[in-house]
């Protein structure tokens, strides 16, 4: 027995219509009832300070250092390490009355690396503890 009869089945649509309307209106009422407040409205009075003196720099003594182990200290002659206590004096005479200098290492690539072991070790007997080694930037090859 077929009690629907030769009606056809309409599939039922969803409207977004009136669902993009709801949505605009709450919008709209969201913008409207909501107060914007400016950060620069606010009075703020800042807390003053007297700023210390610039913290000067320590003084850099810089150790040079070529390819067949000869050193250089400060921008001096050159001369060739005899023991680890003459490199110690030579980097306190250099150093002054500085009691934290740092000492940049200018060593030649070829350099051996006792010889930079060598300029470490006479820092570290001297009491300093800031060493830093300079360096290049490597040349782009050309095209």
């Amino acid at each position: 027995m077929n009690l629907r009869g030769d009606r056809s089945r309409d599939e039922p649509e969803i409207n977004f219509i009136p669902l993009i309307d709801v949505m605009l209106v709450i919008l709209i009422f969201l913008m409207v009832t909501t107060t914007y407040q400016r950060v620069t409205e606010l009075q703020i009075t800042l807390p003053q300070a007297d700023a210390a003196t610039a913290r000067q720099q320590p003084r850099e003594i810089e150790v040079g250092l070529d390819a067949q182990g000869r050193y250089s200290i400060a921008g001096g002659p050159p001369f060739v390490f005899t023991t680890p206590e003459a490199m110690t004096a030579m980097l306190r005479s250099a150093a002054g009355s500085e009691r934290e200098p740092v000492i940049v290492i200018n060593a030649d690539a070829r350099a051996s690396h006792q010889s930079v072991v060598r300029v470490m070790e006479a820092a570290r007997d001297a009491g300093y503890t800031h060493i830093t080694f300079a360096t290049q930037a490597a040349a782009s090859p050309a095209r």
